[in-house]
């Protein structure tokens, strides 16, 4: 029984000690000096503002992608104790003492170093040499703009990192399934490339284009195997499967194969990622749950369910709506700002300034700051009582109602007159009786949009609805219009005819709320600035929530005016520009975002080479001529679907955004032409070069190339690290192109 321990126990482990140098050596020229320089660096200006948020818990949102990068940014914030307090409001501040910088761009900088020696593995993987896997790696080592980016608290070392994993995954799956499908490492890599896929598009949205592409190639390499007649997962033996009666059995053991390996990779490559991205929102949600300055962007129902805020305000209102509730109505839309429907004594102007003439009514608008004047009570038009009844009568879809504004007590109107800014709209007012021949119309007929049946009860918060005018048809709504000084510059609304179809600002929603219990006008005013509470709880499911936010991050628009370092494609891939990151305040040491020229137009070339090549190959092998043995051409193609595909999708879509674009987009696209520069020169070297000598001379080229890039890599290096203060002269002559912006000082 206990015979082994009359034995030493061996653990035998392979070590790749090329693996572990890299690994080092990323380490170091990504961990090094790390802290330096102790200032905000560019855009950590913009990411450590949501670190803050995060610290403190306070809700926001930011258009620029998921959640998931902002949360690994505050994961080092966290780990090294900061509290957000510091004020993130101009490039060059230098960061107090209680701001961990070395935690906060530690995640970034252990993403950067990985990727060194996921480089290696991935060309190793492709089934190329350990030269070609070496290339790459020391090639992603030496790049100075991949290093300036990783050493920063920022996002593009992470969503490259992720990319690449996801890359590697992948083609570890797809190895492991010629020898060993369905063991524990293929189910592991299979779902780790979910996994990978699901972190880049939660970094930014960027993440997409690389999970397309893995779900392309797993779709084409899906539709190979669908055809595959080899696949079974019945142990027979091969006579059994040769009798007649086991050919059967064996074609649906077949087909039930097939659709395991289909549905495995269903669920790793789609449902596991949509999970995850779910998540991310989830913890997201847990962790900012106090209300911030973000908001008014958001709806009622949504602020309602953070902490503070209109929370604070509307926590116990009643839930449903009935007559005589008096209430503040919200334009769901919120552009150009939200804003509240509103009433103030004020009139329209008897003549407009272009000669038209108006109704001289009570102006009505829509305010976007809180105020008493953005008080209604909603009246039963068959009922002169302006309170809740007992018990309250809700009000439902399709009932007629009158809104009275609360201070003035006068009713909500529209008529046949053209509105101020808009004239192809009607003017909306507050009935004045002038005992003219203009009597009120003022009935409208309450719709709820996001209503579950015809007989649903109008809610607060949570009901979506629309007013539309019993006389006209005429829908209430915003127009977005600033009205003259006459107005105030407060919002217009307008009468907008139904058969115009259907827009967001003609939606509204109840936001503050109470039962009006007064029917004496000075009494009702002093409610209306000391709102009742009852209580009544109201939850916001995590679906609606992450649905209103994810659409939010989509809708919004952030200022998208020209900066001074923002750039086009075309400028990124011949390097014709760059960024000045920092600028040390007393001397010229300086960081920029500035690449290896060398490795540019190299990548740039070998996307060339692999593209002309690709072509004649096709040519010729269409004319039955195959250059290429077949696993070597099957290993072409793979590379040039992973590679050169990873550069067209993180690259040619930025060609259709309309969004101020920098030079730090391009870097996703660079990595796949860096691993696709070493695939290409083995290429030539084992196909191209005929004889011993040619190859000699080749790999002679390609050592020099190389030493040429590390010696643009080190001259840049000041630059890259910022450590080191140049003259005048020196930093004159680092300006290879004239369109480098390189900061000079002028003493």
């Amino acid at each position: 029984m206990w015979g082994f321990l009359k034995r030493p126990v061996v653990v035998t482990a392979d070590i790749n000690l090329s693996l572990v140098a890299l690994t080092g050596m990323g380490l170091l020229s990504r961990l090094w000096r790390l802290t330096y320089p102790r200032a905000v660096v560019f855009d950590e200006v913009y990411y450590g503002q949501y670190i803050s948020f995060y610290m403190k818990q306070i809700f926001f949102l930011d258009d620029s992608g998921p959640p998931f990068g902002h949360m690994v940014l505050a994961l080092g914030g966290y780990l090294g104790g900061f509290d957000g307090n510091f004020l993130w409001n101009r490039i060059g501040a230098e960061y107090s003492s209680n701001v961990p910088v070395w935690s906060l761009r530690l995640l970034p900088a252990l993403a950067g170093a990985l990727s060194v020696p996921m480089a290696y593995q991935i060309v190793l993987e492709l089934h190329f040499s350990h030269c070609a896997a070496m290339g790459a790696a020391l090639l992603m080592l030496i790049e100075n703009a991949l290093i300036t980016q990783s050493r920063l608290m920022l996002l593009e070392s992470v969503l490259i990192f992720f990319n690449l994993l996801a890359v590697l995954s992948y083609l570890k799956f797809f190895n492991c399934q010629k020898h060993s499908p369905f063991s524990l490492s293929w189910w592991f890599w299979l779902t780790l490339t979910g996994v990978a896929c699901s972190c880049a598009v939660g970094i930014k949205y960027m993440g997409v284009f690389t999970y397309v592409l893995v779900l392309g190639v797993a779709a084409v390499h899906a539709w190979h195997l669908i055809g595959d007649q080899t696949l079974s997962n019945v142990g027979a033996d091969v006579q059994c499967c040769m009798r007649p009666a086991c050919m059967g059995q064996m074609r649906m053991s077949q087909g039930v194969c097939v659709f395991c390996h289909l549905l495995a990779r269903a669920v790793a490559l789609l449902v596991i990622p949509v999970v995850l991205y779910l998540l991310f929102f989830y913890v997201h949600l847990i962790l900012v749950f106090r209300s911030g300055p973000h908001d008014q962007i958001m709806s009622s129902a949504f602020q309602a369910s953070l902490e503070g805020g209109l929370a604070r305000i509307t926590q116990g209102q009643p839930l449903e709506v009935a007559f005589g509730s008096q209430v503040t109505l919200r334009n769901v839309f919120g552009k150009p700002v939200p804003c509240w429907l509103h009433s103030h004594q004020d009139t329209y102007p008897m003549i407009y300034e272009n000669g038209r003439g108006s109704s001289h009514q009570q102006q009505v608008t829509c305010y976007p700051f809180k105020d008493v004047n953005n008080w209604w009570i909603v009246k039963d038009p068959r009922r002169h009582q302006l309170v809740v009844s007992s018990p309250p009568r809700p009000v439902r879809h399709g009932d007629m109602v009158q809104l009275v504004h609360g201070m003035t007590t006068r009713s909500l109107n529209t008529h046949d007159v053209a509105a101020p800014l808009s004239p192809h709209s009607q003017e909306v007012s507050c009935y004045i009786d002038y005992n003219i021949s203009m009597p009120a119309q003022n009935l409208w007929r309450l719709e709820i949009v996001n209503r579950g049946s015809d007989t649903d009860v109008w809610k607060s918060i949570l009901s979506e609805v629309r007013f539309v005018h019993v006389n006209t048809s005429a829908v209430l709504k915003l127009s977005g219009a600033h009205l003259p000084d006459w107005g105030y510059r407060q919002l217009e609304i307008v009468g907008e005819k139904l058969s115009r179809g259907y827009h967001g600002s003609t939606v509204w929603n109840v936001e503050e709320h109470r039962y009006g219990a007064s029917q004496e006008q000075r009494e009702r005013e002093r409610e209306l600035h000391s709102p009742a509470q009852v209580d009544v709880t109201r939850n916001l499911s995590f679906m609606a929530r992450f649905s209103e936010l994810q659409w939010r991050m989509l809708a919004l628009r952030s200022d998208d005016s020209e900066h001074k370092y923002s750039s086009s494609p075309l400028e990124w891939v011949t390097l014709d520009t760059n960024i000045a990151y920092w600028l040390h305040p007393r001397t010229s040491a300086q960081i920029h975002l500035l690449g290896n020229i060398v490795i540019w137009v190299s990548g740039s070339l070998a996307l060339a080479i692999y593209a002309l090549l690709s072509l004649w190959y096709l040519l010729r092998r269409r004319r039955n001529v195959h250059d290429l043995p077949q696993d070597a051409w099957l290993r072409w193609v793979l590379a040039g679907a992973l590679c050169a595909g990873g550069w067209a999708v993180n690259y040619l879509p930025f060609f259709l955004m309309e969004k101020t674009l920098f030079l730090y987009h391009y870097l996703p696209a660079l990595t796949f032409q860096i691993l696709l520069l070493p695939v290409v020169l083995q290429h030539i070297s084992d196909h191209l070069c005929r004889s011993q000598l040619q190859r000699s001379v080749f790999s002679a080229l390609v050592v020099a190339w190389y030493s040429s890039a590390c010696h643009v890599s080190n001259t840049l290096r000041p630059l890259t690290y910022g450590d080191k203060s140049l003259s005048p002269h020196e930093l004159k002559a680092l300006r290879w192109k004239d369109s480098w912006d390189i900061l000079i000082r002028k003493h």
